[in-house]
Order: C-alpha cells, then structure tokens, then sequence
C-alpha cells in the first residue's frame, strides 16, 4: 500500500510525463527522514527534471510542504535509467556525443587560427608603432 507521500509525488509526475505506466516511487526511511526515488521512464527523465531543473524543485518544494503537514522531511531523488536504455539507443546517444565533441575541437581549432591571427597582427601593429617612435627619438637633438 503506497503512503500519501508517494501517491503525492505518482500523482504529479503521472500528470508530467508521457508514460505514466512506467512511474514507480520508492520510499525509505533514514536519518534525514523519508527519501522518495523516483523511476521514471528514460524519455520522460527531461519532462521530469525541467528546464534547469526547474521542474524538479518545483515537486521538491510541494514535498516541503506536505512535510510540514505531515511533520517530516522529504527528500527526492530522480533515479537515472540510463543504464537499462537499448543498445540501440544508446549507441545513437553516444554517436550524437561523439559528433557533438568533434564539432566542438573543430570550432576549437577555428577559434585557435584566429586568437593566433589577431596575435600575428597586434605584434606586427605593436612593431610599426615601436619603430615610429623610435624614429621619432632619432629626430631629437640631445
């Protein structure tokens, strides 16, 4: 028999997400009080979690509160099931990171080429302007 607390927290997250068959929250008491670990479908981890984790604060906070009714401290982990995603799905996550990554040491590499280009121009610049005044200087008589 699930407790308020979990009903609570399917209730709003059931609500949230695209498979709600899939939604199980697990309850364990220790010494910081109750912690509730939801499992959520993988697709639905970013439905849960929100933007910046905005989402996930939000149901923490409505936690807080049953907390003060019910006198006890909740605490929410999300459970990652990454681990029990399909080959295939994983493989395609992995292609995707990889690609990601090797865009990333292009752009690198472009930004190098450049930060070295503008160098190249500032020392010559840096050069011009040293040898005019040293020209300047020769023009003195001391």
């Amino acid at each position: 028999m699930a407790t308020i607390d979990q009903q609570f927290v399917e209730y709003i997250v059931k609500t949230l997400v695209n498979n709600p068959e899939k939604v199980a929250v697990e309850r364990k008491i220790d010494e910081k009080g109750v912690l509730l670990s939801l499992t959520v479908d993988p697709e639905d981890v970013g439905r849960v979690i929100g933007k910046r984790g905005v989402t996930a604060q939000a149901i923490r906070v409505l936690l807080r509160a049953l907390g003060t009714k019910q006198d006890a401290r909740y605490n929410l982990k999300i459970v990652n099931t990454d681990e029990e995603e399909s080959g295939a799905k994983k493989e395609i996550r992995e292609k995707k990171v990889e690609e990601k990554d090797s865009d990333i040491d292009a752009e690198e590499e472009v930004e190098d080429n450049i930060e070295e280009d503008n160098e190249e121009e500032q020392s010559s610049e840096l050069a011009e302007k040293t040898r005019a005044e040293l020209a300047d200087l020769d023009d003195l008589d001391i």
